[in-house]
């Protein structure tokens, strides 16, 4: 058992704050009976049941860093749309820009105006010349994946155990018991053998990846600096430089995908370490919570998907959707990277964070829990581990999802939102200390109640 609170106790407690949350949200309740006629479970999106809680919770109003339930509740919001919403909900210059743009057309498959400064500041901002937008990280890190295998001839990718890419196929893997890569379980309708194509290895273990690549046969390897879809593993001093060096020598392509490590610094974790990959893909908060996505690249990559697109049949690639680029993106695209994802927000989300990693680690000290806090920019996660986590491998031994599940909800009917999966929390340009002090006072009833 990774925590030292028995089961017993995790139950009371589940079941005390199931039943107050019934007793708080009855609007929500109603709304939730009244959506499910035609949503199943409620919710347009799935993932929308994920939080642990008896019936979804309704939201009337998102602004800045909190979020007003059906019921009125005001709640500080350490969730933020799962990076979604990093830069606050509905921030203000994308709300005008969004104004200002709709009425001038929303989509006409051609650009606007806007497309020119958008790419001079992703070009600054994130440090490559070349861009293209998507819908979301997953279109991104599907055209990367489609482009990679096209330049390099090759057909297999590399991905790590405990890696997010989205709704991507290929990267839908994980290690088996022997060793091997396998289909990830709990995986809906996979009608082929990802393994084919797919390598998982360990995380933060270069020689794992060094041994997939000598074989000459991998197009890309494709990584989160940090891996942020189990409990989030940090890589190891040196590793990530090892690993671009490993792709060179064995002339395969390597992508990291920011989708959640935006939180790192303003340009990403890649800039702000000094990695220089051959793709970056950047999703989520690249628009201030519009769909929104892009990818970019180096110019030698640039001139190599110029050769494969000149010797391939006219007709469709495969990459790209109608919508992708579209005027209102854009508009709203400029405005979070001119005014929104400015130096001084990550300043104050950067400050704040720490505040929150602090104060939490010291209410963890404070009960004798064997657990950490580990921090990436604005993001900071509660970890059932005395110890940084090394891997997925290890980042899975630590998940216990009644405990997160109990501590969650406790938090939820307390007015403080954190993310349904890892308790992971997220500061934003608006959150406030108070909203500090209110997530760290709740945490540490939590842990009070949670002691006996």
């Amino acid at each position: 058992m990774p925590h030292p609170v028995p089961n017993d106790r995790i139950e009371r407690l589940l079941a005390a704050e199931r039943q107050l949350y019934r007793d708080r949200n009855p609007v929500s309740a109603g709304l939730a009976e009244k959506a499910s006629r035609h949503f199943p479970g409620g919710v347009p999106l799935h993932w929308m049941k994920d939080w642990g809680t008896p019936f979804p919770l309704a939201v009337k109003r998102a602004a800045g860093a909190e979020v007003t339930d059906a019921d009125g509740h005001v709640m500080a919001d350490f969730c933020l749309g799962d990076t979604g919403a990093m830069f606050g909900h509905a921030p203000g210059p994308v709300v005008d820009a969004i104004t200002a743009a709709a009425p001038r057309g929303l989509t006409a498959m051609m650009p606007s105006e806007d497309a020119g400064a958008v790419g001079a500041l992703l070009a600054d901002i994130f440090a490559l010349p070349f861009w293209q937008v998507t819908q979301t990280a997953s279109d991104a890190n599907r055209a990367v994946i489609r482009w990679a295998r096209a330049i390099t001839g090759r057909a297999k990718i590399l991905v790590f155990q405990g890696c997010y890419h989205g709704q991507v196929d290929d990267t839908f893997v994980t290690i088996g018991a022997d060793g091997q890569t396998t289909v990830r379980p709990g995986l809906l309708g996979q009608a082929v053998d990802l393994a084919a194509t797919s390598v998982c290895v360990p995380f933060n273990d270069i020689d794992a990846a060094l041994a997939a690549l000598a074989g000459g046969d991998v197009a890309l390897v494709l990584t989160e600096p940090a891996l942020t879809n189990t409990a989030m593993v940090l890589p190891k001093e040196g590793y990530l430089d090892a690993l671009a060096a490993a792709c060179r020598a064995a002339g395969t392509l390597l992508c990291i995908d920011e989708t959640h490590t935006i939180s790192t610094a303003r340009g990403g974790y890649a800039k702000a370490h000094g990695l220089a990959p051959d793709f970056l893909v950047v999703g989520k908060p690249i628009a201030g919570g519009l769909p929104a996505a892009v990818f970019g690249f180096t110019d030698a990559i640039e001139a190599r998907m110029r050769a494969v697109d000149a010797e391939r049949p006219a007709g469709y690639s495969g990459i790209g959707t109608t919508l992708s680029g579209n005027m209102l993106q854009l508009a709203a695209m400029r405005a979070t990277l001119e005014a929104v994802m400015t130096e001084a927000a990550y300043v104050h989300m950067l400050a704040l964070s720490t505040e929150v990693a602090d104060g939490l680690s010291a209410s963890i000290a404070a009960y004798g829990l064997p657990w950490s806090v580990t921090r990436l920019g604005a993001r900071a996660e509660i970890v059932h581990s005395p110890t940084p986590l090394t891997d997925g491998a290890h980042a899975y031994r630590t998940v216990d999802h009644d405990l997160e599940g109990a501590i969650h909800l406790f938090l939820l009917n307390r007015d403080v939102i954190v993310t349904p999966f890892h308790n992971m929390t997220l500061v934003s340009p608006a959150t406030t200390p108070d909203h500090v002090a209110r997530l760290v006072t709740a945490f540490d009833q939590a842990l009070d109640a949670l002691s006996g």
